[in-house]
């Protein structure tokens, strides 16, 4: 299928303009996405986050993406800019495309027909894209139009809905629009609907494309082997951080992205946001969602964040044991510091208590990303209030300064420092089972320590697709310390 250009679009628009009836003439070049979107919807609250979604629905639009993914949290307006404003823009910009939209109902996927036929019939939408008409009233009665199949008077284009599983037969489709294949987590997690929902993707949806059509999957992730996340297995993504991106990907590429309900990372061209901000704060408050992440962190990065992980691929799934009052029999109390690595990982600190039979109880803890030079105050007055004598903290990574800085604020302390040179990767792994044994944590910590919590129970045991190693890897020093010390029982054997 031809891209649209002005010329093309143009061209489109000059038959209306010599009908005898009157007609408003066509602006003098296309509107943006987001200049069209408030004229149809002007009662649309734009966002920083919605611009850049915008135009980049707008990129995809004109042709300049074949193939693009994009997953963010519920009820952050996906939809409507994806399976609402977008189809009717694209027949405004090209009237003799042919466009899909599925989603995991036909109820639903109608549901978006029937407003993007609405937009297109309003008057708005006819001041920008005149030649852009359908049947209304009944007439022309050549012409179709239902809830789940709209024709353009005059042109090849309209546009189909169909549900997931359905039948799209004989149809040419030069672009799709996938909006959220799975209802909720119970299908997500139902691995005959995961494999149903690929079987008609591959078999229907693929062979309804021809060289030129395009595909936009939009989805709330449910699951790590959606279809996102098999797409994602089997062929190539560029993720995108800037605009010149779009200029580096392939024909066969998908070009994707993912807008996390609470920012991680630096912040780039795309999601210039600062760490720990909300992605629309007016409607889903950093208080609210970290609420909703301490009452359930899995599904929080799956859906909210956008990075799933099944129960089956959790490095501590079955979860730690927790303690109300320490036990009586306590021997030494300790603490295990790992400074971070780069500008956006965590300080961990861990102050503990160790029984008589090796058993470790987490006292306090600092989780911060805050820079040096506050972290430093607060791990020594953490320190302080633990009663700790001897602390160890990894000199890696400015380590050393940090230490000599906290063994000034907290002299009473022994201090020590050393270099940390295993791998990481094979320290956490092979010692996760012996944490998950030995170390207790306080009753209520999931509240107390909200993102140590959640970056803890939703660590994947495919160690390079986790974000941050800094809690496992204090855990896991900790117990490579103390486990030496646990207490072994002698048999004697008595021979007669």
């Amino acid at each position: 299928m031809k891209q649209p250009t002005f010329d093309t679009w143009l061209k489109s628009v000059q038959p209306i303009l010599l009908e005898d009836e009157p007609q408003p003439a066509p602006p003098a070049t296309p509107p943006s996405f987001a200049e069209y979107a408030l004229t149809v919807y002007p009662f649309l609250e734009l966002q920083p986050f919605h611009r850049n979604y915008y135009r980049l629905l707008e990129a995809f639009a004109e042709g300049r993406i074949r193939k693009l993914m994009v997953s963010m949290p519920p009820q952050h307006g996906k939809s409507v800019g994806a399976s609402t404003l977008l189809p009717a823009y694209m027949l405004g910009l090209n009237p003799d495309c042919r466009i899909a939209i599925a989603s995991y109902s036909a109820m639903l996927a109608n549901k978006f027909n029937r407003r993007v036929q609405r937009i297109i019939e309003s008057d708005e939408y006819g001041s920008l894209f005149p030649a852009t008409r359908i049947k209304c009233g009944g007439k022309p009665t050549r012409y179709l139009r239902t809830a789940d199949e709209v024709e353009i008077i005059d042109h090849e284009g309209g546009l189909l809905s169909v549900g997931r599983e359905g039948s799209l037969t004989g149809n040419r489709v030069d672009c799709f629009i996938l909006d959220d294949l799975y209802k909720d987590a119970m299908e997500a997690n139902s691995p005959l609907i995961r494999e149903n929902c690929w079987e008609w993707y591959t078999s229907v949806v693929r062979t309804r494309m021809h060289n030129d059509s395009r595909e936009l999957i939009v989805f709330t992730r449910w699951h790590e082997e959606d279809l996102i996340g098999v797409l994602r297995a089997h062929e190539r993504c560029v993720e995108m951080t800037c605009w010149d991106d779009l200029d580096r990907v392939g024909h066969e590429d998908w070009l994707s992205i993912n807008l996390e309900a609470l920012k991680t990372g630096t912040p780039t061209e795309i999601d210039p946001r600062e760490a720990g901000e909300p992605l629309w704060a007016e409607r889903q408050s950093r208080t609210l969602l970290e609420t909703k992440r301490r009452l359930d962190p899995v599904r929080f990065e799956c859906m909210y964040q956008g990075r799933p992980s099944t129960e089956g691929g959790l490095l501590y799934a079955s979860g730690f044991a927790t303690y109300d009052d320490l036990p009586r029999d306590i021997v030494r109390i300790g603490n295990y510091t790992d400074t971070a690595d780069m500008g956006d990982d965590y300080l961990c600190s861990m102050s503990y208590a160790v029984d008589s039979d090796g058993v470790i109880y987490i006292l306090d803890v600092v989780y911060s990303r805050e820079p040096m030079e506050v972290t430093e105050g607060m791990v020594a007055a953490m320190l302080k209030a633990t009663d700790v004598r001897q602390a160890l903290i990894e000199s890696n990574n400015g380590g050393r300064g940090f230490a000599r800085s906290v063994q000034k604020l907290c002299p009473r302390v022994k201090v020590e420092w050393f270099h940390q040179g295993a791998n990481k990767e094979a320290r956490i792994l092979s010692n996760s089972a012996t944490a998950l044994h030995l170390v207790r944590f306080p009753n209520g910590w999931a509240t107390r320590w909200a993102e140590l919590y959640a970056h803890l129970m939703t660590y994947r045991r495919d160690f390079r697709s986790n974000r941050w190693h800094d809690a496992p890897d204090v855990l896991t020093g900790i117990v490579e310390k103390e486990s030496t010390f646990v207490s072994k029982k002698l048999v004697k054997v008595k021979f007669s």
